[in-house]
């Protein structure tokens, strides 16, 4: 449990959840909008289909009414049919009778096998006979007995009369299949007198595949309504469709008119036949109508997963690339804190974690550098005390020596001149061996030390060396490594003044500049070739080429020295500049930073 609170509370295990979650919260944001306006867009098309369907079956079956119309009216129209059927016989069974009805039967096959979904033509004479053609027997005479059915017929104008669907033919019973019947009053045209009545079956089949036409599914019902909302055909088997369906509805419907309704599980249509004013209604199942619905939600639900294993893949790489350049730092922050300043951390991230991978590069640079910089502050601190005491064999001994020399020389009336050379000798050594005040000096002590060391050679070299000291007094007491002067001056003497036949000027005089107090020693000797000054810039840039330029000439170990000194004191922007022009002199510029008053006081 601590190790799982532990790995929450990292970057990784903060930002994954938080990417994920937004990611599938956008997700299911953007689904649910586009399920809703699916569901909208499918629930519009089915019912503009459901519709446009309707209407085309209403016209189709219009189309069919008109074509069995017109059947009726072509015998209406027959001329010889007419007259045959009004005209009267002397005798019963005579042969002019014969022959009538044998005509009267022939018109009949003519339009019967004008039409192959007519199963039966029947006309029904004034005086009591039926002649008929059916698709079993043919041609046949018989007998009409009295029906309902025939009062209908009774009361037609001359207008057609649409009897419905019957399980079996409504003449003789000569088939069992259903037929669809109907039929009119024919007028003899030129007398305008009923000669009779005309009744045609044809198929039930006919008038269902008419109706086909609007199913919308497998499992679609479609019924087919008188003008009194008495049923005349329906198609399936469900009863639960038509029990959703209202008893007030469609209610009245004008011609051409479509509505459509949803009631619980069943879409309902209807539209009304202008041709008999018979109402089609049909019940479709939501579930056969929402097919695009349910192919719409698979593939959604596809999309969804597919887009959750993105975004879980998303979210992990998003997160590792936050985590990994801190998880990075981390370790090497540790390294850091066992000692080990070498290791850098290399990452190319975003800007804000470069930068911040920059800096922390920075640091432990700059650290190591520092290290470094105490460790060799020390180390050259210690070798300048070293070096001091080796080459002075037993520094306290000889200048408590040379003391005891001097004060001898004066009580004996001794050589001036020895006895100022000896004393100037005595304070450099016990100059050079007092390290107890560490290795700062304020510059007027240096400039002391230095002032013994050239009474020295201006005695050595009498007047071939001139020396001026003009350092302004407000920078006496600036705080300065001690022994930086001595080696410089030494240089100027021993390779600029001394060569010269009638000896030079030495200057040693202080400039200040913004943030930095520079001290000068200057001479108008022999200079420095270019060779030997490139060496001595090279050697004071690059400590580590030291052995490159130790051959021959000026070796610059002294300067060197004092360089690394002043650098590690106080940073590579301090320390030695050399200037030197061959055969006028050479300058050479000692750079601290300029003391503030404390550093004075």
């Amino acid at each position: 449990m601590r190790r799982l609170t532990k790995r929450l509370n990292t970057i990784y295990g903060r930002l994954f959840p938080v990417f994920l979650f937004s990611l599938l919260g956008l997700l299911l944001i953007v689904s649910l909008v586009y399920y809703q306006r699916a569901t909208e867009q499918v629930r519009d098309q089915v019912g503009a289909l459901a519709e446009k369907n309707m209407s085309q079956t209403v016209a189709l079956f219009e189309q069919l009414l008109d074509g069995y119309d017109s059947v009726t009216k072509t015998l209406n129209s027959n001329g010889e049919l007419m007259r045959l059927l009004s005209q009267s016989y002397p005798s019963s069974g005579s042969n002019a009778q014969i022959q009538a009805e044998r005509r009267i039967t022939d018109i009949l096959g003519a339009i019967f096998y004008s039409r192959s979904d007519i199963v039966g033509i029947h006309i029904l004479g004034d005086k009591g006979k039926v002649y008929s053609f059916v698709r079993s027997t043919g041609a046949s005479i018989q007998t009409y007995p009295d029906k309902a059915w025939f009062m209908e017929l009774k009361r037609s104008q001359g207008d057609i009369r649409w009897l419905g669907v019957y399980p079996e033919s409504l003449m003789s019973g000569w088939t069992d299949r259903p037929v669809f019947a109907f039929g009119r009053q024919v007028f003899e045209l030129e007398e305008l007198k009923s000669v009779g009545y005309v009744l045609i079956e044809v198929e039930a089949d006919a008038i269902t595949s008419a109706v086909s036409n609007a199913s919308l599914g497998e499992n679609t019902q479609v019924e087919i309504r008188d003008g009194s909302g008495h049923e005349i055909i329906r198609t399936g088997s469900e009863p639960e469709a038509w029990a959703s369906v209202p008893v007030d509805w469609p209610g009245a419907l004008r011609p051409g008119d479509i509505q459509a309704r949803e009631s619980g599980d069943w879409l309902l249509t209807a539209g009304q036949v202008e041709k008999n004013g018979w109402t089609i209604l049909r019940a479709s199942p939501q579930s056969d109508l929402k097919l695009e619905l349910r192919e719409t939600q698979q593939f959604l639900m596809t999309v969804i997963v597919a887009l959750i294993v993105a975004a879980t893949i998303l979210s992990t790489i998003v997160s590792r690339s936050f985590s990994l350049p801190f998880k990075r730092l981390v370790r090497e922050m540790k390294q850091v804190e066992t000692g080990n300043f070498k290791g850098q951390v290399h990452i190319e991230s975003y800007e804000e974690i470069n930068v911040l991978v920059g800096s922390f590069n920075r640091m432990v640079r700059e650290m190591d550098g520092l290290i470094e910089g105490i460790k060799q502050a020390s180390i050259s601190e210690k070798n300048a005390q070293l070096q001091a005491l080796q080459s002075q064999v037993n520094p306290h001994f000889l200048f408590n020596t040379l003391d005891m020399i001097y004060w001898m020389l004066d009580e004996r009336g001794g050589d001036d001149r020895l006895e100022g050379v000896i004393l100037s000798l005595s304070k450099m050594f016990r100059y050079s061996s007092d390290w107890e005040e560490g290795a700062k000096v304020r510059l007027r002590l240096e400039l002391e030390q230095l002032k013994s060391y050239l009474t020295i050679i201006e005695t050595r070299l009498g007047r071939r060396v001139l020396t001026q000291i003009d350092v302004e007094e407000k920078w006496l007491d600036a705080p300065v490594p001690k022994m930086i002067l001595q080696p410089i001056v030494e240089n100027a003497v021993k390779y600029g003044l001394e060569p010269l036949r009638e000896g030079g000027t030495l200057r040693i005089y202080s400039q200040a500049e913004e943030d930095r107090l520079h001290i000068v020693v200057e001479d108008d000797g022999a200079g420095i070739d270019e060779w030997t000054l490139f060496r001595l810039r090279r050697l004071l840039d690059y400590p580590q080429a030291a052995e490159m330029l130790s051959e021959g000439g000026r070796t610059g170990i002294g300067l060197l020295n004092v360089q690394r000194r002043i650098r590690l004191l106080y940073g590579e922007a301090y320390g030695l500049t050399i200037h030197s022009i061959p055969g006028t002199g050479t300058k050479v510029r000692v750079t601290f930073p300029l003391p503030d008053e404390e550093g004075l006081t």
